[in-house]
């Protein structure tokens, strides 16, 4: 925000500064979760860390969000509904890989044959959190790094 009127308090910026904060102060996630990762994603909904300060709102339907947190161990049946539930939400879209599962198959991948190394290879992830499971403050770092990425937009063709 540029500037100030101090008589009738008017505040000149740019419009996609504006339409970028509007974003990054409303993020929805999908509330949908797989595996351990879901139990510290829905601490991180819990009034402890009152992550509704940040803007976010779990929504119960793909069509009503605008991010997608993958929390646990995606298999290649469940690869097929990440995929469709991705598809499902409207553009701009974001999507955090939470935990070493998503990240990289976890302990899992190596002997099991119906684990998914990596949810990237499914649908592109914006932002990863490491940990096994991560911690509820860790996620909300994740959610933190997402806005600043959100921030840096360009939604204009200018």
């Amino acid at each position: 925000m540029q500037g100030m009127n101090e008589e009738g308090g008017v505040i000149v910026t740019k419009l996609n500064d504006l339409l970028n904060w509007s974003r990054l102060s409303s993020l929805w996630p999908l509330s949908f979760g797989i595996a351990c990762c879901a139990i510290e994603m829905m601490g991180m909904y819990a009034s402890t860390y009152d992550v509704d300060r940040l803007g976010v709102f779990p929504r119960p339907s793909a069509r009503q969000a605008d991010v997608i947190i993958i929390a646990g161990t995606v298999t290649f049946k469940m690869a097929e509904r990440i995929k469709r539930l991705y598809e499902q939400m409207p553009e701009p879209r974001y999507v955090i890989s939470m935990g070493s599962c998503s990240n990289c198959g976890g302990p899992y991948w190596q002997h099991g044959y119906h684990v998914v190394k990596g949810v990237d290879r499914v649908i592109p992830v914006d932002v990863y959190v490491q940990g096994c499971p991560p911690r509820p403050e860790a996620l909300i770092g994740a959610i933190i790094e997402l806005q600043k990425k959100i921030e840096q937009e360009s939604l204009l063709n200018a």
